[in-house]
């Protein structure tokens, strides 16, 4: 019997995107039906994916790459708010992530709030582990990429348990953020930010107070 598999890919780059579907055109199974819409931007993939439900021909997988240029509405700013619009228009819909992306917060981030079948980093993916990602996806998801593993597997063997604000605030120190800027984007106040960066270096058994020093260590534990 045809598996008949409706797909949406999404990727503002069209040679990656034609790469992708070479890939799955070429290793698919004998029994298996492709049918593959692209998006190269957020509005289009909203079209798609808006057009399917109306005609309640809903797609079984979506390939989202995380960074994409803003909607022309403002309402959606990357790959991550698209996905968690499809988990609510496409409740149905396997999704499969593609980025570049590989700091410990942003994968964290991402199994958070979308929690995805399909994890994979752009920088480990082949066309064999493409086609087993899709494959596994189908029949028995989730397919993680080994850098989405390992940053898994260190946070959890660790036995340091941080919040959310807190791994923002390393998040944002990786980055190049000041301690007194901090408080902008964390929305509390520069002695909360303070406090809680008493908290981290005392959980990462920091001796010298150095934020450098900070990172070293959550970067070996996998928070960063």
């Amino acid at each position: 019997m045809t598996q008949k598999i409706k797909i949406l890919m999404i990727d503002d780059h069209p040679m990656i995107i034609e790469g992708y579907q070479n890939t799955l055109l070429f290793t698919k199974k004998d029994n298996q039906e492709l049918t593959i819409d692209i998006a190269n931007n957020c509005d289009e993939a909203i079209h798609f994916m808006d057009k399917a439900m109306e005609h309640a021909t809903p797609y079984d997988v979506l390939f989202v790459d995380i960074s994409l240029p803003p909607s022309t509405d403002g309402s959606m700013n990357s790959g991550e708010d698209l996905a968690e619009y499809a988990r609510n228009v496409l409740p149905n819909a396997k999704i499969i992530i593609l980025t570049m992306f590989n700091e410990s917060f942003r994968i964290h981030n991402i199994i958070k709030t979308i929690d995805p079948e399909g994890f994979l980093i752009k920088s480990d993916l082949t066309s064999s582990e493409l086609a087993s990602a899709f494959q596994a996806v189908l029949n028995n998801p989730p397919f993680y990429s080994g850098t989405v593993n390992s940053h898994i597997r260190k946070t959890i063997t660790s036995d340091i348990v941080i919040d959310e604000k807190n791994r923002k605030i390393l998040h944002l120190l990786s980055q190049g953020v000041k301690t007194k800027n901090l408080a902008s984007h964390l929305d509390i106040s520069l002695s909360a930010v303070e406090k809680r960066k008493k908290q981290l270096k005392d959980l990462f058994n920091v001796q010298d107070g150095q934020d450098e020093t900070l990172l070293n260590e959550a970067r070996k534990k996998g928070f960063v």
